[in-house]
């Protein structure tokens, strides 16, 4: 009997359905996160201390942006700028595999019938409600409607291939070959770049009983192995303990996807027998399949961290730069004990935080010259940790302030706050530059040759005069400190005379407005980090200097 099969109607169906499952994946999360707050790269940093609490953030995380992947991705940018240990994103990429089996017990609730109401509801959260915490509960809701919908369509959509003879062939192939089941999932994962919808389309197959559990299941553990390509692309380019990051990821998933396979039949055994008594529909069914096999295989792997990561650093030889941003100095017993050391201790901290902010500086003039979005990410991590220091540091010297220090130390003391507070904002005036170079990338704008090298001969100089205000502050050394005061004179009659130089273009017709705005606004940033050197150089020198001297 030939079965006549409408491959349009398949196609169209599936690859809308998917389409509208991904969108409701990526609205659900992005509403979760708006909801919890924007604030993910700080539970990565403060709740990364030992590797248990790096699973906890990793499970957090993943479960409010609905992506392992994305998750994966973030722990490696925050170890390529240096602010995230190798060991501590082991820990939190283990966390992000148990977080993604959250989605699949979400579509194992099995509500597909009332997909269609909860996207209206979504939506009309969306459309007829201005506060913006509403709004962000209806882009969480509409995501889960649209998530059940698009799992419905893909349904329906390859529903027709039940009574079609090769398809039923390629499901007894692999239950007998689990291989090609662990190579479907691999593939379909890596194209789609989303586990979760590999384990949808598995959940609405084993639903409809189009497959059979002992062939759905090397389907599920090679997703686990498709997911880690995300984190490798994240990693192309990036620092070697980046690589490592994304290696680790490759290698946890691949042992854990080969060790299940060679226990498949008993496990498959085990998860029919839980399904059975726990009288599971096949969604879920699925669900606890891929739930205990992620939290088992962090068991198993969690007291060979250490191991893992010696591994990974052998493969990926080199010198791995770890940039600690945590203080390190801030110490309150000192403040009790010694207030004159702890006032010391207290400026070591802001030297470091200091070179922090000039590494952010190097960091902005690359992304200025090059585009490449690495160097934007790492300055805006450092700003991250800028604010972080500012906020400990400040705090450490509100609480020496109230011991008992010399008249001497007290003016040392003032001059650090006020020097903190010139770092912090030197982070903020490199942060809005890069913002700027991104908008001139996103909008195309162009800015003339001559307009880039007036802002590189800017930018050396600007650099130049933050620098030696750090080592004025470092020795405290006065000529140092005179020294930016002249770098500073500079500067600002740079600015005017680049700016003079753009109006001359702007009438020759040689830049746009849009151009000439991108340009004079990061010539203000730059001046204006200028004026904050000048400020720290002015602490050591224990004076303001008169406008009309500089």
């Amino acid at each position: 009997m030939i079965v006549e099969i409408d491959v349009q109607s398949i196609l169209f169906e599936f690859i809308g359905g998917l389409g509208i499952f991904l969108l409701g994946i990526k609205y659900m999360g992005e509403g979760l996160q708006k909801t919890a707050g924007d604030r993910l790269k700080d539970l990565l940093d403060k709740f990364t201390s030992n590797p248990f609490m790096g699973v906890l953030a990793g499970i957090v995380v993943t479960i409010l942006i609905q992506t392992s992947s994305g998750t994966t991705v973030l722990a490696v940018g925050l170890v390529n700028a240096g602010f995230m240990t190798l060991r501590q994103s082991i820990g939190v990429i283990m966390g992000a595999n148990i977080g993604t089996t959250v989605t699949a017990f979400i579509i194992g609730i099995d509500i597909e019938a009332y997909a269609l109401p909860i996207l209206a509801l979504g939506a009309m959260m969306l459309f007829f409600f201005k506060n913006q915490k509403l709004q962000n509960y209806g882009q969480t809701i509409f995501g889960f409607g649209a998530l059940f919908f698009g799992l419905d369509l893909m349904g329906s959509g390859l529903s027709p291939l039940r009574d079609l003879e090769a398809f039923r062939e390629l499901t007894v192939q692999m239950s007998e070959v689990p291989i090609l089941g662990v190579v479907i999932g691999m593939v379909f994962t890596f194209v789609v770049q989303s586990s979760s919808a590999t384990i949808g389309i598995l959940q609405s197959l084993l639903g409809q009983e189009m497959i059979k559990l002992d062939a759905a299941m090397p389907v599920l553990f090679g997703n686990n192995i498709g997911t880690t390509i995300t984190a490798i692309i994240a990693s192309i380019g990036a620092s070697i303990a980046a690589r490592r990051a994304a290696l680790t990821h490759v290698i946890f998933n691949l042992i854990g996807a080969i060790i299940i396979l060679m226990l498949l039949n008993p496990y498959t055994a085990l998860i029919s027998y839980i399904s059975e008594q726990l009288v599971l529909n096949s969604e879920m069914t699925i669900a606890f399949a891929h739930g205990i096999f992620n939290f088992a295989n962090v068991l198993l792997f969690f007291p060979f961290i250490g191991l893992l990561a010696a591994l990974v650093t052998k493969l990926i030889p080199g010198e791995d730069s770890v940039m600690e941003f945590e203080p390190t100095h801030l110490d309150p017993i000192f403040i009790q004990q010694s207030p004159s050391f702890a006032l010391e201790q207290a400026k070591e901290e802001i030297i470091k935080m200091a070179e922090y902010a000039y590494r952010g500086l190097e960091e902005t003039a690359l992304f200025l010259n090059n585009h490449d979005q690495k160097h934007a990410d790492n300055a805006f991590q450092i700003e991250n940790a800028l604010n972080k220091l500012d906020r400990e540091i400040t705090e450490y010297l509100i609480q020496l302030s109230s011991a008992q220090l010399s008249d001497q130390d007290s003016e040392k003391h003032s001059a650090l706050i006020n020097s903190v507070r010139d770092i912090e904002r030197i982070g903020d005036h490199f942060e809005n530059v890069v913002e700027l170079v991104q908008f001139k990338v996103s909008n195309k704008i162009v800015i003339t040759d001559g307009a880039k090298a007036d802002l590189n001969e800017m930018i050396e100089l600007t650099n130049r005069a933050f620098r030696e205000s750090i080592e004025s502050i470092s020795e405290m050394n006065r000529d140092k400190a005179l020294e930016v005061v002249k770098l500073e004179n500079q500067i600002d009659r740079m600015e005017k005379s680049f700016r003079k130089k753009h109006i001359i273009r702007l009438n020759e017709g040689s830049c746009t407005g849009s151009s000439g705005i991108v340009y004079v606004d990061i010539l203000s940033n730059l001046e204006r980090i200028g004026d904050h050197a000048l400020n720290i150089a002015e602490d050591v020198l224990g004076e303001k200097i008169p406008e009309t001297v500089h």
